[in-house]
């Protein structure tokens, strides 16, 4: 089993959801948890257009909302959940393109946190 470690942007997204959004999210990272890398789609997907070519999106939908989770594995042995967005109203080539920098970003100082 995989621990899954969240980051502060990821946190405070989270907080602002419904229970029953937070409930849905939690299931998924439970399942990712357990499945570990070897989880796939339709929950998982492989990001094109990162830094990191372990970088991951989890899927999750919500009252047929398309929820996005943007995570990837550390080389501990943690899924990290980077951050998230909800897909609707939004166009799919700049929501990609702005959460995958986020979580590059977010990734990045993360690894730079362990090497210390």
């Amino acid at each position: 089993m995989w621990n899954v470690i969240t980051t502060e942007l990821f946190d405070q997204w989270f907080d602002e959801q419904s229970d029953e959004l937070q409930e849905d999210v939690l299931a998924a990272m439970h399942i990712l948890s357990i499945k570990e890398p070897m989880l796939g789609r339709p929950l998982v997907d492989t990001l094109n257009g990162s830094r990191y070519p372990n970088m991951k999106e989890l899927r999750i939908q919500h009252h047929g909302d398309p929820i996005r989770a943007f995570f990837a594995f550390d080389p501990n042995r943690n899924a990290i959940v980077l951050c998230a967005g909800n897909k609707i109203g939004k166009k799919q080539k700049l929501f990609y393109a702005e959460m995958i920098n986020t979580a590059d970003e977010k990734f990045k100082i993360h690894l730079e946190n362990l090497e210390r």
